[in-house]
């Protein structure tokens, strides 16, 4: 048998007549959802995906993105400062944009020097530079993941013949976090140091930093100030304390558990720089170092003359001196000098000892630790701890802080009590917490599962409305003669006089979905009968 569009369409619209209200508008509602899940599928499949190109960029940076946008025919969307296209093309125009130079960012950069400026002043192409610089400066600042935007302003002093050393460059820097957060002590720094490295003069503490919500983040004080000296002593009391507490609250958690305990610090440090200079003479260890030695000898001749006293003793010498010479008996005289001289060197020691700033004075701890705790609601109490218990973590502490007990020179205390903790605000919090983390949990599955629960409910009104509609009996073409034969099946005659009282009420040419089942049920070998003369029934009237 062959078929053709025209007899299936025939036949379904038979079919379509023997249906009931009922199930035709279950066919009608299960195409439409059947169509309408093709084309929401279709549609979904098809539509384009947009991704972010840029997001939060100045709006005349953003008007040269949308313009190139525009010339090379990308579809795009705006939205909160932010532009989207469509997510296979994300990558090639950052790369065909940054190409052209855009987007700048905020200030002008380096790029101010490209086209040539003949005939400008020094005060303008120093202006320019400064400029480039803070422009520059501010981009890179604004790379940082903590920090949305940035702008630097800088103040160079006049170059003049005459030097003023109180004049020396500044640099003041605004920045916009994320989130108006707080921005981390690293991040001040390594702004400080980045700004300060770029300028030629500038050191890092006379950068100022301010954030959107009008925190000061640094101070201009210097170093080598009492005042630079006092914050810098102080943070580092601060960060060594914090050190040593966390250490003996860490040790103490893996043993009484999360929360337990509280420690506490206090630590006086010497910031004293001592140079000690100590130089000892040893006068036993004496060392040769040099030794002289003199020998003189001397001859001498002398003459006496006995020249009486008178008259001739006052004569010229040369009269004398021939007297002499001829009478004056003479005396030889012979000196010997010896000379010794012994130098030796003492021993010396000199010492040069240099006490660093930065050693421990004293230390002292405060320890707390939370009772513990047997029973619940109102019958929870505390039990102590003993004092074997107490003593050991004591020592545990005591260990971790480096505490030297009975040390006359240092005298460090410990202290260790242990208290009931107050924890009904916390108890009231966290039992707050629960039922917020609760409710948002049924919210999440009640949104995942109202549309499964509405298609059910949708499905069970449906069935409900169909079970309360009375059964319609469909026309087949089939007689309950027809059914039975029209013969003896050998349990009786053939004239359908024995059926039952529900088969002989029924109209012969009609069969209900009641008659097909109770039939089926009674006599399957008939049913099987009927339908093979009906089908045999329906070819002939197709030829």
């Amino acid at each position: 048998m062959n078929f053709n569009s025209s007899t299936l369409a025939s036949q379904l619209l038979q079919v379509w007549k023997q249906l009931g209200v009922n199930q035709r508008v279950s066919v009608v509602m299960a195409t439409l959802l059947v169509l309408g899940g093709l084309i929401s599928l279709g549609f979904w499949s098809s539509r384009t995906q947009y991704a972010l190109l840029y997001g939060h960029i100045p709006e005349a940076e953003a008007a040269k993105v949308i313009a190139a946008l525009d010339d090379a025919k990308v579809p795009y969307r705006v939205s909160g400062g932010s532009i989207h296209v469509p997510s296979e093309k994300v990558h090639t125009m950052r790369m065909q944009l940054a190409g052209r130079g855009i987007p700048r960012g905020e200030g002008v950069g380096f790029e101010i020097f490209d086209k040539p400026n003949f005939g400008i002043s020094d005060f303008v192409q120093r202006a320019n530079y400064i400029r480039a610089v803070q422009g520059e400066l501010a981009r890179t600042i604004g790379q940082l993941d903590e920090i949305e935007s940035a702008r630097v302003m800088i103040v160079m002093p006049e170059n003049r013949l005459i030097l003023d050393k109180d004049k020396h460059p500044t640099a003041s820097v605004f920045v916009r976090v994320r989130g108006n957060s707080q921005l981390p002590p690293q991040a001040i720094n390594s702004i400080r140091f980045l700004v300060a490295n770029a300028v030629e003069g500038l050191k890092p503490h006379f950068v100022s930093i301010v954030d959107n919500l009008g925190n000061t983040l640094s101070e201009n004080s210097e170093n080598d100030s009492l005042v630079g000296l006092s914050s810098t002593q102080l943070a580092a009391r601060q960060n060594l304390e914090k050190h040593l507490s966390r250490n003996a609250e860490t040790m103490l958690e893996k043993v009484l558990g999360p929360g337990q305990a509280i420690v506490r610090v206090a630590a006086e440090i010497n910031f004293d720089t001592t140079t000690t200079t100590q130089e000892k003479f040893d006068p036993d260890g004496q060392v040769l170092r040099t030794q002289t030695k003199n020998e003189e000898n001397d001859d001498t001749t002398t003459s006496t003359p006995s020249v009486p006293a008178g008259v001739s003793s006052n004569l010229p010498d040369e009269t004398n001196h021939a007297a002499s010479a001829m009478g004056a008996p003479v005396t030889s005289v012979r000196n010997k000098k010896n000379t010794a001289t012994t130098e030796y060197e003492v021993s010396r020691t000199v010492s040069n000892i240099i006490q660093a700033a930065g050693g421990l004075r004293r230390l002292s701890a405060a320890v707390t630790i939370a009772a513990r705790m047997d029973g619940t609601g109102a019958e929870r109490k505390a039990v102590p701890r003993t004092p074997e218990e107490l003593e050991k973590l004591r020592r545990i502490v005591q260990g971790a802080l480096g505490i030297q007990v009975g040390d006359s020179t240092r005298n460090d205390q410990i202290t260790l009590e242990e208290l009931p903790f107050n924890d009904q605000f916390a108890t009231a919090i966290n039992q707050q917490l629960d039922q917020q983390q609760r409710h948002l949990y049924w919210w999440e599955l009640g949104q995942k599962l109202i549309y499964p629960v509405l298609g059910v409910v949708v499905l069970f009104v449906f069935f409900r409305l169909f079970k309360r509609t009375a059964p319609e009996e469909i026309p087949i073409g089939i007689s309950l003669r027809q059914i039975s034969g029209g013969s003896t099946n050998g349990h009786g005659n053939g004239n359908g006089h024995n059926f039952p009282a529900w088969q002989r009420e029924a109209d012969p040419s009609v069969v209900s979905v009641e008659v097909l089942n109770q039939l089926i049920k009674e006599n399957p070998g008939n049913m099987t009968q009927a339908i093979r003369g009906w089908l045999a029934r329906g070819k002939a009237t197709t030829k």
